[in-house]
């Protein structure tokens, strides 16, 4: 994208250097025979066009050079520093013209000789100009380069000028020989107030001021995004044709890493539909739910302590909150360590509930992570396999399937898929399967863990 927007300038620009030097020098060679001052005025102008084009075709070649070490957010408000060196030149121009139309004004110069040909040479002035400052200004907007809607102000600038000096020359033909001042006047005014439009717009982007429309457009973007809460504070900003967001954004504190790197990937898409050309800077301030339950509440308390935690039961006693931990150490820990770190765990759990609230916690050794085994003979599986239907036979469990058994130094670990009745509760199913399980280790010693999953029928 940001190859054919390069593209896309430099080929514009180009074609407004060749063009803008030709009417120039068309302009000045026939207002210098004539004597009109306002065409030399307008020659001038458009002299000065040819040196900002020139100026503007570098510049955009350099703006779109992405960023680098020196350089973060890229080089694009060089275009807005050119802008300002291309209207600075423009009020000196435009300055010179009025001092020089006085001064014919007041010491009463001869009007200029009229012919056809200046005429001529300004209808096709005005056509090229008017053709140039659309195509410009067309790419202006879909590159968002000031450089070229600089150049394309200027262009109208030129179509108003021409016509401003057709009027003055054709007021001198009938005999009012301060037309042609009066229309070298009217050339510097125009230039004068079309450079204030530019100029503002141009400082507005080198302050950073917010660029009109998009916080709005950005905050409803990222709103959209699934998981965000809220947009808690939002900054926008323009460097040449990329707009920077800057963006403090609510999402929920349950939720893990990834989770929110997923968000933040999709508020960058969404900004980047959005805007076309947009750079997001995100950041994830994690808030507290109102829909938030008192279990996940605790489960993020634990979380941000690095502790690890399970079998959490809450009882709502109307008067009194109790609530239950299952907390998970270091099996060598000392009791005293490990008591300290139960202690803190209740205490911040109490911060965030109150002091009334009730915590029990059980302190068990942290599962090991088992080591690396080896499958088990297919003769060994089909007895464990066996035994299992055996187990689960008369039970609301049945369709034993998938069953695997991996040899470790620690013992035999058994996983295996059975199936329930869709209907059954969570807890009932895992009561059954706990039973099988059960039966299966005291059947078979060697077996260290058992690890089932339950499904429904065709599941």
């Amino acid at each position: 994208m940001h190859e054919a927007v390069h593209t896309t300038k430099t080929r514009v620009a180009a074609i407004s250097i060749f063009a803008s030097a030709g009417m120039a020098t068309a302009k000045f060679v026939v207002g210098i025979a004539i004597g009109s001052l306002a065409l030399i005025s307008e020659a001038l102008h458009s002299s000065v066009d040819v040196g900002a084009t020139i100026v503007t075709w570098m510049v955009v070649r350099y703006s779109d050079l992405p960023a680098d070490k020196e350089h973060h957010y890229g080089h694009g408000k060089l275009e807005s520093l050119s802008a300002l060196g291309i209207i600075a030149l423009l009020y000196v121009l435009a300055g010179g013209i009025l001092v020089e139309s006085y001064s014919r004004l007041r010491e009463g110069a001869p009007p200029p000789r009229l012919s056809a040909i200046p005429f001529i040479v300004l209808l096709v002035d005005i056509g090229v100009n008017f053709w140039r400052a659309r195509a410009l200004h067309r790419a202006a907007y879909d590159t968002r380069s000031q450089a070229l809607a600089a150049d394309a102000l200027h262009f109208a600038s030129d179509v108003l000028g021409s016509v401003a000096v057709i009027i003055g020359l054709a007021l001198s033909g009938l005999g009012y020989a301060w037309g042609d001042s009066a229309a070298a006047i009217g050339v510097a005014v125009m230039i004068a107030i079309l450079g204030l439009r530019l100029a503002r717009s141009t400082v507005e982007t080198l302050i950073d001021r917010a660029p009109e429309g998009v916080a709005e457009k950005a905050t409803a973007a990222i709103k959209g995004v699934s998981g965000v809460v809220d947009v808690e504070r939002l900054r926008a900003r323009m460097v040449g044709s990329t707009t920077f967001i800057d963006a403090v954004v609510q999402v929920p504190r349950t939720y893990p890493i990834d989770r929110v790197e997923e968000i933040k990937r999709k508020a960058q898409a969404a900004l980047t539909k959005t805007l076309d050309d947009a750079d997001l800077t995100f950041t994830a301030v994690p808030v507290a739910r109102s829909n938030e339950s008192v279990r996940e509440r605790v489960m993020v308390i634990a979380r941000n302590s690095g502790l690890a935690v399970h079998h959490v039961t809450v009882h709502d006693l109307g008067d009194k909150l109790t609530v239950s931990i299952d907390l998970e150490v270091d099996g060598n820990m000392a009791l005293n360590e490990a008591h300290d770190i139960a202690q803190g765990l209740e205490r911040n759990i109490r911060d965030e509930f109150g002091e009334d609230v009730e915590v029990d916690t059980h302190i068990e050794p942290l599962e090991p992570e088992l080591p690396h085994g080896t499958d088990a003979p297919p003769e060994r599986v089909d007895v464990i396999k066996a035994a299992l239907s055996r187990f689960a036979a008369g039970s609301a469990i049945h369709d034993i399937h998938s069953v695997r058994v991996r040899d470790t130094d620690a013992g035999e670990i058994v996983n295996f898929h059975c199936r329930a009745a869709p209907s059954m509760s969570v807890i009932r199913v895992h009561e059954s399967v706990d039973e099988i399980e059960r039966a299966l280790r005291r059947a078979f010693p060697s077996v260290k863990r058992v690890i089932s999953h339950a499904e429904p029928p065709g599941g």
